[in-house]
């Protein structure tokens, strides 16, 4: 990869709550814990204890349908209030009595709204190539390489790039491919390079306008998710069958090749990142 490369960065996203549909920014605080914000908030299964996921369609199969936004810009080592907007148009306010009970009763299940993790968390990820059978339901740990009491499913930044999005595209002309399939963090316009560009980046460092500093940890390894509905995007298994599955690069935490589109980073430097900021690939 050529730092001569004309690398920058296209869009931002926080996702308030784990799960949710969240905020498109044109700029961002990142911080060691991630895009200040980001997953600050998710549900609780008060039954199981365990956090509420999209990996399971099956239990949680409109999770999809709910979207959260800050009430006002949210402060550093502060909880910041969110609206909620339900399937129905109802918005809910975070700090709101019932809260709790307006949410399960619009999911069909007793769910609480959390700001830290469970001790030891949780979630369930559904594996639709064992529908049917025992194991089709798997329990994944949270925040494996995030802050403890967090709610990442790895890593607290996860970026991903346009020539990934157009080399999915070109593999399966037929699907939708855009951004909010895929939940990023930080979208990359790497215009004018090809492929999966973003797996040569595994265990380097990136700069991202003046201060802000990411190491790629690992790529993204692909579930269920992508495949779902969002809003006017249709369910289409043909997201990943097609597509994701074609690219398996290493995934150094797995510790073998997986479906994979995107990247994870650690932040070596915190910093603010806007639109149109340059990227910077160090080896």
């Amino acid at each position: 990869m050529s730092n001569k490369s004309a690398i920058t960065v296209s869009t931002l996203w926080r996702y308030p709550v784990k799960s949710m549909m969240g905020e498109e920014l044109n700029g961002a605080h990142i911080t060691t814990g991630g895009v200040l914000g980001d997953r600050s908030y998710a549900l609780i299964d008060t039954e199981t204890n365990k956090v509420v996921s999209a990996k399971n369609p099956k239990k949680w199969p409109n999770i999809f349908s709910f979207r959260a936004a800050y009430t006002a810009p949210p402060e550093l080592n502060a909880t910041s209030p969110i609206w909620i907007s339900l399937p129905d148009g109802t918005v809910l306010r975070s700090d709101q009595a019932d809260v709790n009970q307006q949410l399960s009763t619009a999911l069909g299940s007793s769910v609480k709204l959390a700001t830290q993790a469970p001790e030891a968390a949780t979630l369930e990820q559904y594996w639709p190539e064992f529908d049917g059978e025992s194991n089709e339901i798997s329990n994944e740990a949270v925040a494996g390489d995030a802050p403890q009491g967090s709610f990442f499913d790895y890593a607290a930044v996860h970026l991903l790039t346009t020539s990934s999005m157009e080399a999915m595209q070109k593999l399966y002309p037929e699907g939708r491919f855009e951004v909010r399939r895929f939940r990023p963090n930080i979208m990359i316009d790497t215009s004018g390079l090809s492929g999966f560009v973003e797996n040569d980046w595994v265990g380097k460092t990136i700069r991202l306008g003046d201060t802000l500093r990411l190491r790629i940890s690992d790529p993204c390894p692909r579930c269920v998710m992508p495949t779902l509905a969002q809003g006017d995007l249709p369910a289409d298994n043909g997201i990943l069958k097609y597509a994701i599955a074609k690219n398996r690069p290493l995934v150094p935490f797995a510790g073998k090749e997986l479906p994979s589109v995107g990247v994870y980073a650690q932040v070596i430097q915190a910093g603010w990142v806007k639109r149109g900021d340059t990227i910077v690939i160090e080896d």
